[in-house]
């Protein structure tokens, strides 16, 4: 089984989760340090990278970066290369793949979207993406890099 955890700061990814209905461990300021008992997809927003301290201590918990198997970000498109910002860096930094963005809550579809991606993890279907450095984020230092 894979489990779900995520990261809202303004509330948009945790409406986005609470669409999927999805059941999902949510991820706070207050207590970071959560252990992940099972394969899990990380969803997270995208915001500076001094915001990000929660996940990188959620990370670091225990065998978090281990069971991590994928990786879905939120974002707003607006941004442009900044889009899902978050996302690429933990991707690129822990060699898991993006399996899906999407922009502020979702849409219908992206709802759908994901609910599939998790049950065909679910049924034992793996990805095959490779992980390569967003052309944003080629010569630069990612917030994460001590993992590496």
């Amino acid at each position: 089984m894979v489990a779900v955890a995520f990261y809202s700061i303004t509330g948009q990814t945790k409406k986005f989760v609470i669409k999927t209905g999805l059941e999902a461990h949510e991820i706070t300021d207050e207590l970071p340090q959560y252990e992940m008992k099972e394969d899990y997809v990380l969803i997270t927003p995208s915001y500076q990278d001094f915001m990000m301290d929660s996940i990188v201590d959620f990370l670091n918990f225990k065998d978090n970066k281990k069971k991590l198997v994928g990786i879905i970000g939120c974002g707003n498109r607006n941004f442009s290369d900044l889009f899902a910002q978050t996302a690429k860096k933990l991707s690129v930094t822990l060699k898991v793949p993006i399996l899906y963005l999407l922009e502020f809550s979702g849409s219908t579809e992206d709802v759908q979207n994901v609910r599939n991606i998790i049950k065909k993890l679910n049924n034992g279907e793996t990805t095959t993406q490779k992980v390569e450095k967003p052309k944003e984020l080629r010569n630069k230092i990612s917030f994460l890099s001590d993992y590496r």
